[in-house]
C-alpha cells in the first residue's frame, strides 16, 4: 500500500484500536476495502472536498486520479480506488460527513460522450487556448470561465475549473461544451453531433418540442439565438435546416 503523501494521520493508539478490522480485511481480499460504506443514495450530493484534499502536501490530481491518465474512454472509472484513500483513511470514516450522516459510496455516473484523457492530456495545458478563444469572442457560451481560473499550469484544472475551492463537486467543475468548441470548431448537426455524444445522449435543448418547428420560426418567438451557437455553429443560417 503506498503511504500517505500528507503524512501518517493516526496515532499507534488508533492502530491498534483498528487491529481487528485490518486483521479481517486481510481474510476478505476480494470485498471492498471500505466496509463501512453504504451504497450512494440516489439523489445524495457528492461532497467530497477538494479543496481541503489539494491543500495537503504531495497530493495532485494524478495521485487519486491515476487512471486518467491511460483512460481512452468516458466510461471509465476513474475515480480513486479505496487503496488510494486507505493510504491516509482508517477505512471507517474516510468520505465521512462532518455532520454526522452515514457515509455513501460515490458511483462514477452514466457517461454519454466520447472521450479519451489519455489524448487530451497529452495536448498539455489548454488554458492558455480558451483564454484566447475568450479574449477573440470565438468562444460559444455566455457563461464563461473566469481570468483567474485559466491562468492555471495544471492541465485538469483548465477543464476542470473551481475544485481548489470546492467542498462538493458537480456539474460546475466540469468541462462546458463550448471549451471542446474552441478546438472541435468544425460543427454540422446532426451528423457532426454523433462525433462525440452516444445515441443514448440526451441533447436536444428543452425548447425543442413537437411544435418547435413552427414556435421557432414565428416573428414573436424570444429565442435565445447565442445559445444556438453551441450546436448550430456560429454561420448558422435558416437555410442550413431548410
Amino acid at each position: 500500500m503506498a503511504s500517505c503523501p500528507a503524512g501518517n494521520i493516526l496515532r499507534l493508539h488508533d492502530m491498534l484500536r483498528f487491529l481487528p478490522i485490518a486483521l479481517l480485511a486481510t481474510s476478505l481480499l476480494s470485498w471492498p476495502p471500505l466496509l463501512s460504506l453504504q451504497p450512494q443514495k440516489p439523489d445524495s450530493k457528492n461532497r467530497f472536498s477538494h479543496r481541503k484534499h489539494l491543500a495537503l502536501k504531495g497530493v495532485s490530481c494524478e495521485y487519486c486520479h491515476f487512471s486518467a491518465l491511460s483512460s481512452r474512454l468516458a466510461a471509465d472509472d476513474n475515480l480513486p480506488k479505496p487503496e488510494t484513500c486507505l493510504a491516509c483513511h482508517d477505512g471507517l470514516h474516510a468520505l465521512k460527513h462532518d455532520e454526522g450522516e452515514k457515509a455513501y459510496v460515490f458511483k462514477s455516473p452514466l457517461r454519454t460522450l466520447k472521450f479519451s484523457h489519455q489524448q487530451h492530456l497529452a495536448l498539455g495545458n489548454v488554458a492558455p487556448a480558451l483564454a484566447a478563444a475568450i479574449d477573440n469572442g470565438t468562444y460559444l457560451s455566455p457563461t464563461r470561465p473566469t481570468r483567474d481560473q485559466l491562468k492555471t499550469e495544471n492541465a485538469c484544472m483548465a477543464c476542470h475549473r473551481g475544485l481548489a475551492e470546492s467542498d462538493a463537486t458537480g456539474p460546475a467543475n466540469h468541462p462546458q461544451m463550448a471549451d471542446c468548441l474552441v478546438c472541435h470548431s468544425t460543427i454540422d448537426p446532426p451528423f457532426s453531433c454523433e462525433l462525440c455524444h452516444t445515441k443514448d445522449a440526451k441533447i436536444k435543448p428543452a425548447s425543442h418540442t413537437s411544435n418547435f418547428i413552427d414556435l421557432h420560426s414565428s416573428r414573436n418567438a424570444r429565442l435565445d439565438k447565442p445559445s444556438c451557437k453551441i450546436c448550430h455553429g456560429v454561420g448558422f443560417r435558416c437555410m442550413g435546416c431548410h
